[in-house]
């Protein structure tokens, strides 16, 4: 079975290089964004995943679904507003905690 992707779709796929000791605060502080993009807008779908066996250098991706990409940019103006209330700055976070990021955005082919 496949699932039709609209050709306006726009996914946003971050893989992080996360080290073991540093998994718990960095899912936790994933799933709070997870929670908070699916109740957004033109989320059509988001996931976080974690690899079970082989290992690679990338143990966690993240795989968010947008309507188009007008969507994805009000999302992230919202989350870069909340981020900037908070004081929270997801670089210092992620330098601190060690992870290794290779982030994109990719449209159907």
């Amino acid at each position: 079975m496949t699932n039709q992707v609209s050709a306006t779709s726009v996914f946003r796929v971050d893989k992080f290089a996360v080290p073991a000791e540093a998994m718990p605060a960095f899912l936790e502080r994933l799933h709070w964004v997870d929670r908070v993009l699916g109740k957004m807008p033109g989320c059509l779908q988001n996931m976080v995943l974690t690899q079970s066996g082989a290992t690679s250098e990338y143990n966690v991706t993240t795989i968010v679904e947008w309507e188009d990409a007008e969507a994805m940019a009000a999302a992230k103006a919202r989350v870069q507003a909340r981020y900037a209330e908070e004081g929270f700055d997801p670089p210092a976070f992620m330098q601190g905690l060690g992870v290794l990021a290779d982030m994109g955005l990719y449209r159907p082919s």
